[in-house]
């Protein structure tokens, strides 16, 4: 089922986005990845070029895409790859303070040189995430991330999906500016909706619009109204469409691959996810 409404105006920021690149966020757990891996392939099978951008700690984007394991263990993220992130920063991770940091480096060729090819033709490229916590935002790897991401958002004649790490902290990074919409997936748990209002706006303060809601794992009317209960109870900006993708044990099953799901006779579940690649790329001026 989807709901959808007009979006609130978005902030002076809102002129830089694109909105083709959609970053896909909420709270642990509830299906961020496969969602994205899942429209991702969805929308290649329709024709259009899609690449896939994990930005998730975890990094178990290019599993579920239906990548061989073994290759898909084989990636090195682009903050892991030193010899990278010195080239772009003039500091290697890891050799002590005192470097000289580019603080802007140019990182336009990083999906050319280390993305790779996945099932229907959907590029992945893994972002990574920092090692040392106490590292700061000044670090050779997240200035190369946060460079890496801006250069992504530029590119030309892509729809792009970005898997994103459970929370908030990605929003704080700005690593999702330039991206025009986002998706804020979460199950009907109060814990679950409150970290998506939270988000929600988070997003529309970088300038994103477009913010859906997918509601993942609905059993029936009755998560319908305990979602709308914690919905009026928490408040926040109306989101420009909800989606409400039913509990599908086939989900489970299927893991860590999504082929089993595409493959499978359609279903209420799937039908829904399809719903949101079409709203989605509506919204972006990219339906073929």
């Amino acid at each position: 089922m989807t709901v959808e409404s007009a979006p609130s105006p978005p902030d002076a920021a809102a002129g830089s986005a694109d909105l083709s690149r959609i970053v896909i966020t909420g709270k642990g757990g509830v299906g961020k990845t496969t969602l994205t891996a899942l429209i991702a392939r969805f929308l290649a099978r329709r024709g259009m070029t899609v690449l896939a951008v994990d930005a998730d700690a975890q990094m178990n984007l290019g599993y579920v895409l239906g990548l061989p394991p073994g290759e898909a263990a084989a990636i090195v993220p682009l903050s892991d790859n030193l010899d990278y992130v010195e080239e772009k920063t003039g500091a290697r991770p890891g050799t002590g303070w005192g470097l000289m940091l580019r603080l802007n480096p140019d990182a336009g060729d990083a999906v050319e040189r280390f993305s790779v090819p996945g099932p229907d033709g959907v590029r992945l490229i893994v972002m990574g995430s920092l090692h040392q916590a106490a590292a700061g935002c000044l670090c050779p790897e997240n200035t190369l991330l946060g460079a890496a991401m801006a250069a992504i958002a530029l590119r030309p004649g892509e729809l792009i999906l970005m898997d994103t790490q459970a929370g908030v902290e990605h929003f704080g990074r700005a690593l999702a500016r330039g991206f025009g919409q986002a998706v804020v997936v979460t199950d009907p748990s109060f814990n679950g909706v409150a970290v998506a209002v939270h988000t929600a706006s988070l997003a529309r303060q970088l300038g994103i619009a477009h913010v859906h809601l997918a509601v993942n794992r609905v059993r029936g009317q009755a998560d319908l109204d305990r979602l709308d209960r914690h919905l009026a109870l928490i408040g926040g900006q109306p989101f420009t469409s909800r989606h409400m993708l039913p509990y599908d044990d086939r989900v489970l099953d299927s893991e860590p691959a999504i082929d089993a799901l595409l493959e499978a006779s359609w279903s209420p579940f799937t039908s829904a996810v399809l719903g949101l690649g079409d709203a989605l790329t509506r919204i972006a001026g990219r339906v073929p």
